[in-house]
């Protein structure tokens, strides 16, 4: 067994571990640089990077302001063991409960946004291929040929657009009744996905991305301004598709898991002291205009997305205030010496560095803070943890509290 992997089944154990590991990283030829900031050690290195294998294909479903797989399978490989429960409580797209099924721990997930459980669920133990064929072949796509919505003809032919409001009437009518199963939550799952984007393989017209749906008026001047009009799509042969796609590197299995829809600080459906690591990344700093981006999913999904309460701060103050409430909820539910991975990346052009806030949020709890990662990709040795900026010279940077469960 090589000395990394004996690092690895040794990080649960001890914290020191972990620490002598993350300061002597070189697996993409650079020396980890460390600083002291405030008492607290910065190791500042490449720790996973874009250059690595792609990630499992069942991740790729667009969800906005996400992080990349690699980065909970970084803590879930050295920081639990197979069995162990991983959480996240804004899940997001769900990259972390997925990436924790596929390493054999039990996959726990919240979030406040209802298209998040949707995105997640029906990802861990997904149906087969043939099921989702057949599945596909029962609905009766012959008999969606009424349109409600004209104002999405900016985005859909007439014929696309009654199979999508025919589909979607389906789906709700069966959740309305308590019929809704496995196979058809994941064909909602890849239709959410498929209805806006950029190019033959989306149900719509040329528009942004599928996380960030446009209003009808702006679509109408994307299509004027390109001189397009809305083609024909198959609406089921686009999600058969990326539903083979998706499984092609096969699904994602727990004996068990848990998917709420709660506020971060209020998920008393977990019990105390039940999970080993939390891999998350929290709403930063008002960045993200919720009910504009998700307005399209949301009426597909059949939620108002006015009443989503996601949480939206302006001031440092209550951002911080914010993250304490979750940090105290994380402090009851994780077991002692358990992990906590809270990334906080950079907001405000690097000029706030928001981990500080999460340093001390956690002061006041029965967690002690091991050190603060910055994954930088495009490492140079120039750069250091006060001038590391995302986007900018050809840098990317996640920042990354790590927390103990005081024992």
């Amino acid at each position: 067994m090589n000395q990394q992997l004996k690092l690895r089944e040794k990080a649960s154990l001890s914290p020191n571990v972990l620490l002598d590991e993350l300061a002597n990283y070189s697996a993409f030829g650079e020396a980890t640089q460390t600083e002291q900031v405030e008492g607290e050690t910065y190791f500042i290195n490449e720790f996973w990077t874009a250059r690595q294998r792609q990630a499992h294909r069942i991740h790729e479903v667009s969800y906005r302001a996400c992080f990349k797989p690699q980065l909970p399978a970084f803590f879930i490989d050295r920081l639990s063991q197979p069995g162990d429960v991983v959480y996240d409580p804004f899940m997001g797209r769900g990259t972390t409960p997925v990436e924790a099924a596929l390493r054999g721990r039990i996959p726990y997930g919240n979030d406040t946004n209802p298209l998040s459980r949707a995105f997640t669920e029906p990802r861990i133990n997904p149906p087969t291929l043939d099921q989702i064929m057949d599945r596909l072949a029962d609905i009766p796509w012959e008999q969606f040929t009424s349109i409600e919505h004209e104002e999405l003809l900016a985005f859909y032919h007439p014929s696309v657009l009654a199979q999508i409001e025919g589909l979607r009437g389906w789906l709700l009518e069966k959740e309305h009744a308590g019929l809704l199963d496995q196979t058809d939550r994941w064909i909602r799952m890849v239709a959410i996905n498929r209805l806006t984007g950029h190019s033959s393989g989306f149900f719509s017209v040329y528009t942004l991305p599928p996380n960030q749906a446009v209003t009808v008026e702006r679509q109408r001047k994307i299509n004027e301004k390109r001189n397009q009009t809305p083609p024909l799509r198959d609406v089921p042969g686009i999600i058969a598709k990326k539903s083979r796609n998706l499984l092609s590197h096969g699904p994602a299995k727990a004996r068990e898991s848990l998917f709420l829809t709660e506020q971060s600080h209020e998920t008393s459906a977990i019990p105390d002291e039940a999970v080993a690591l939390t891999v998350t990344s929290p709403p930063f700093l008002d960045i993200v205009n919720y009910e504009a981006d998700n307005w399209l999913r949301c009426w597909f999904l059949g939620v108002d997305p006015t009443k989503v309460q996601i949480a939206k701060h302006r001031t440092l103050e209550g951002w911080q205030a914010f993250t304490t409430s979750t940090l105290k909820e994380l402090a009851r539910i994780t077991r002692p010496g358990g992990h906590i991975a809270f990334e906080v990346g950079e907001v405000r052009n690097g000029t706030v560095r928001l981990e500080e806030h999460v340093i001390a949020a956690a002061s006041s709890l029965p967690l002690t803070t091991l050190g603060v990662m910055i994954n930088q990709q495009d490492f140079t040795k120039t750069s250091n943890c006060w001038g590391v900026s995302n986007n900018t010279s050809g840098t990317n940077s996640n920042r990354i509290v790590i927390l103990q469960r005081n024992t």
